[in-house]
């Protein structure tokens, strides 16, 4: 239907179009949908956060291999390197000036102590002796003179505590006469072998002149360093069992152990006496000192199932009874070619072996036994067999120290990491 308005214009009107009503069905439709939407939080049941209430789904756990272990006594050992020295090294010195008139022993030889090594030309001196001795007897002969003359009236005592006192004076120049012959002759201070000899016949030497070196290697002193966490662990009169470079082994004793530390270093010296009674070992070669400082329980585990929790804590990750990971910090106790001792964890434990990466403490998961872990054994180290150095001052434990299959928790916690 058209409309004429009353300025001349017409207007379209489409009242009568039988689709006209259909945008407003279709717009109405909308909004009752969009009104049903929002009303439904509160027609249907909620949490009580606020949400609408939707059908639990079970998360499934995640499966790990776990293996029994359980903790075993485990012999703590202090690992440290040394040098062999000996009880005795010498110069051997000339007490008197002169030639060499006599040679006894050749440089090498085994000497007993005492033992004359060479004997310096004695023509002048055995001259001085007798020169000596004739002055002492004409001195005998002046006091024997003053004292009868004192006795029969005729003398002064003066005359005879003269006499007396040139006597004296000739007797010691006797004695001065003997010595220096006896000081012609060139000893060995003590029993040991002459590692050294500097003089030929016909040479000439001065008085404390050195000529040769005496050294006794029996026994061999092997000197350490103590790290001061482990100076408690080291005390004198422990046995410490020795391994030389030479593949000879021994057994020794801790006979020194300083009280003051090294301004530089801070370690503590200690002295280990190992017995060489037939003089098999030399001295000067390096050696490996093991001593044992006590027992505590461990257990024995690869060191690829190590984990670092949020902090960078060094640990192991367990199942207990429900179930649920639990992450136990842990200490290095020793360290061996095939696996590490390790302390921190109950008696008995499921340790995680597969799939503790995937897993953090408190989670629920699903442990499967492990077949192939379960055969791992701890096995002894084999003696002398190298392993990693560590730091036991990081490690606020034993040192040394030095490195070895069985490296002490010190030596060993920082290497591990």
């Amino acid at each position: 239907m058209t409309e004429t308005p009353k300025h001349g214009r017409e207007t379209l009107s489409f009242d009568d179009d039988r689709g006209s009503n259909r945008s407003r069905w279709v717009a109405g439709g909308l909004a009752v949908a969009i009104v049903g939407w929002m009303g439904s939080g509160y027609l249907l049941p909620s949490d009580p956060s606020g949400q609408t209430a939707k059908t639990p789904v079970a998360v499934r756990a995640v499966s790990v291999a776990v293996r029994q272990s359980v903790a075993e006594p485990v012999e703590q050992v202090f690992v440290a390197e040394g040098q062999a020295l000996p009880d005795r090294d010498t110069a051997i010195r000339a007490e008197t000036s002169g030639q060499i008139g006599e040679m006894l022993v050749e440089m090498g030889a085994d000497l007993e102590a005492g033992q004359v090594i060479a004997r310096i030309d004695i023509a002048a001196r055995e001259a001085d002796l007798e020169r000596a001795r004739q002055e002492r007897d004409r001195a005998q002969r002046e006091f024997d003179n003053a004292t009868a003359l004192v006795e029969r009236g005729v003398a002064t005592v003066d005359r005879v505590t003269q006499a007396r006192a040139t006597l004296a004076a000739a007797q010691a120049g006797v004695s001065a006469a003997e010595e220096a012959i006896g000081n012609t002759e060139i000893r060995a201070p003590f029993a040991g072998r002459l590692e050294a000899l500097d003089i030929n016949i016909g040479e000439f030497v001065s008085t404390g002149a050195e000529v040769g070196r005496i050294v006794d290697n029996t026994p061999l002193n092997i000197t350490i360093q103590i790290p001061q966490q482990s100076l408690r662990d080291i005390k004198v009169g422990q046995t410490a069992e020795v391994s030389f470079i030479t593949g000879e082994t021994s057994t020794g004793e801790v006979r020194f152990v300083a009280t003051s530390a090294d301004p530089e270093t801070r370690t503590f010296m200690a002295r280990i006496v190992v017995p060489n009674a037939d003089g098999a070992i030399p001295a000067g070669i390096s050696a490996q000192l093991r001593i044992p400082t006590g027992e505590l329980t461990a257990h024995f585990v690869s060191p690829a199932i190590l984990s670092l929790d949020t902090d960078g804590t060094l640990g192991i990750k367990t199942v207990n009874a429900e179930n649920i990971v639990e992450f136990h910090k842990i200490s290095i106790v020793r360290a061996q070619t095939d696996g590490i001792w390790i302390s921190g964890l109950p008696d008995k434990a499921r340790i995680i072996s597969v799939g503790q990466g995937f897993v953090n403490d408190g989670e629920t998961v699903d442990p499967q036994p492990d077949e192939e872990a379960e055969g791992m054994s701890a096995q002894e180290p084999v003696a002398g067999a190298p392993a990693a150095k560590a730091s036991t001052d990081a490690a606020g434990q034993i040192i040394g120290a030095e490195p070895d299959s069985d490296t002490p928790v010190a030596t060993n916690l920082e290497a591990a990491q």
